[in-house]
């Protein structure tokens, strides 16, 4: 295919104001990703877009395997709420309300 141009698990995005470092999840717009390494703002960093990543996770809350689950990104962590944050993905463990993680995989 002449139009093909990668698979599209991880994308090269710029880096928003502050930076990034390996392992920050973050939503580009739309697009959430998570940094596959360090870069500085307005800097090209590989971002995956797709796979199971353990990230922050609200404290106040529990998590069922298999939920929806958003991106907050005033308070940069995942939620069972959709109210005003990102569908990121699911779930794929049970998280307790005291879990500071929880898995996900994600999906764009």
């Amino acid at each position: 295919m002449r139009n093909y141009i990668q698979p599209g698990d991880t994308l090269d995005l710029t880096a928003p104001a502050g930076g990034l470092v390996s392992g920050q999840a973050h939503l580009f717009g739309d697009l959430f990703g998570i940094a596959a390494t360090d870069a500085a703002e307005g800097k090209k960093v590989a971002v995956k877009v797709d796979g199971v990543f353990f990230l922050p996770k609200a404290t106040d809350e529990s998590l069922v395997e298999g939920q929806k689950v958003y991106w907050s990104e005033a308070n940069a962590n995942v939620t069972a709420t959709a109210t005003d944050n990102t569908l990121i993905g699911h779930a794929v463990e049970a998280a307790a309300v005291a879990a500071v993680t929880v898995a996900v995989r994600v999906a764009n």
